[in-house]
């Protein structure tokens, strides 16, 4: 089984000036994001692997893959609590 990690249904990205705002509309909470989490969100416009945020993240930018995989880690596991992205296991 493959975990695949996707938005939330109610949310909304706006990008502004080198960082994004996230619009959760079903919470009516808005939260501010790097531009780098800006790119995460914005790569799961369809569902995604860890593996495949951290390679969009290091394609993106000039960082190695375990620095960008701490990032996407910290990252991902920040929005899975604020309930802004959801993670699902594929059968």
């Amino acid at each position: 089984m493959t975990l695949r990690y996707r938005r939330h249904a109610d949310l909304r990205l706006t990008a502004l000036e080198g960082e994004g705002v996230v619009l959760h509309l079903g919470a009516r909470r808005y939260f501010t994001v790097t531009e780098s989490g800006l790119t995460i969100l914005e790569a799961l416009n369809a569902p995604k692997t860890f593996d495949e945020l951290v390679a969009a993240v290091v394609e993106r930018y000039e960082v190695s893959a375990d620095h960008a995989a701490a990032s996407v880690r910290a990252f991902v596991d920040r929005c899975c609590a604020a309930d802004l992205l959801v993670a699902e296991q594929d059968a």
